[in-house]
């Protein structure tokens, strides 16, 4: 299957030119599409509602919208409120069914300069041929890698915690004639994991290593509650592989921000790892993702451990 990365930047190309179709036409064919940067009703963007714009755009896949923050940003028309939110986020697209979704408000540090802005993760629960799996669209904080740490330690929390927390609903409904599960079976909440967008981190950062872990004695070790960089385990050439572009100091700064974090079982199903290097439809680059999650046997990895 094929999962794609992409922080839009609302829109706004690196030609500063605003295009979301240019967007939608790079993402357009994978499988699974986490896209950040995601928003609704801004002035700097026509107040255009985003996600039902992309959802237009993409008419073949399944979605969830998940707002970091929400904003008021309705008006009177003819003496009646129109209600609307000004919203700011991340999206998933599938071409599978999203069984359920749930969203993650981040742990973030009022500052007094500069510009600080809540960060969010979306978490979508995908039942693919391999075996269930939580797919997380997110987006880390921009200024410090103190306030990214904490977010990272509570997603790991999370993460773990997933599996005994259960999903939307759990036990036997004892109130059949309320109807509280809409005649469905309880939905899972798999140890499995994928983790994809703007980390706002390079490799061998503090933050990536609070992800992968430092293990120079076994560095292809793959924990079962814990993650694997998928561009390492796909063995990528070259220095050059970067996803974001940034004049720093006069100097072209090289990055790579946009990550694709797996669960231990998944390591072994990677097979490569891309990314769209000089398109202009954003400040970031397209990651690209293919692994496997078509050969059924994802909860089997966890028997007898």
């Amino acid at each position: 299957m094929k999962l794609i990365s992409y922080n839009i930047q609302y829109g706004y190309g690196s030609d500063g030119r605003y295009d979301l179709g240019r967007c939608a036409g790079l993402v357009d064919g994978a499988d699974i599409i986490a896209l950040q940067e995601v928003e609704r009703h801004w002035l700097r963007t026509n107040e255009d509602d985003q996600p039902a714009i992309l959802s237009s755009l993409l008419p073949d896949y399944y979605c969830a919208y998940g707002p970091a923050f929400d904003m008021d940003a309705s008006e009177k028309r003819e003496g009646r409120v129109v209600n609307r939110r000004r919203q700011f986020g991340t999206m998933l697209l599938s071409k599978l069914p999203i069984v359920w979704s749930r969203l993650h408000a981040l742990p973030m540090r009022r500052t007094l300069r500069p510009l600080n802005t809540r960060n969010a993760a979306l978490e979508c629960m995908i039942r693919t041929p391999a075996g269930s799996v939580r797919v997380l669209s997110l987006h880390l904080a921009h200024i410090a890698a103190e306030e990214r740490l904490e977010q990272i330690d509570y997603l790991l929390a999370e993460h773990r915690r997933a599996p005994s927390d259960g999903g939307p609903w759990s036990g036997a409904d004892d109130e059949r004639q309320r109807n509280w599960t809409n005649g469905e079976l309880e939905p899972e909440s798999p140890a499995a994991a994928i983790w994809l967008g703007d980390f706002n981190m390079e490799p061998g950062s503090a933050e990536y290593r609070r992800i992968t872990g430092s293990m120079p004695y076994h560095p292809g070790a793959a924990y079962i509650d814990g993650f694997v960089d998928a561009a390492t385990v796909a063995s990528e050439p070259g220095p050059d592989f970067h996803t974001h572009e940034k004049i720093i100091d006069g100097r072209l700064a090289k990055r790579r921000l946009d990550h694709c974090f797996v669960g231990g079982m998944l390591a072994g199903r990677v097979r490569s790892v891309t990314a769209d290097v000089g398109e202009v439809a954003s400040d970031h680059f397209p990651l690209r993702v293919a692994i496997d999650l078509e050969t059924p046997g994802i909860g089997s990895s966890l028997a007898g451990r």
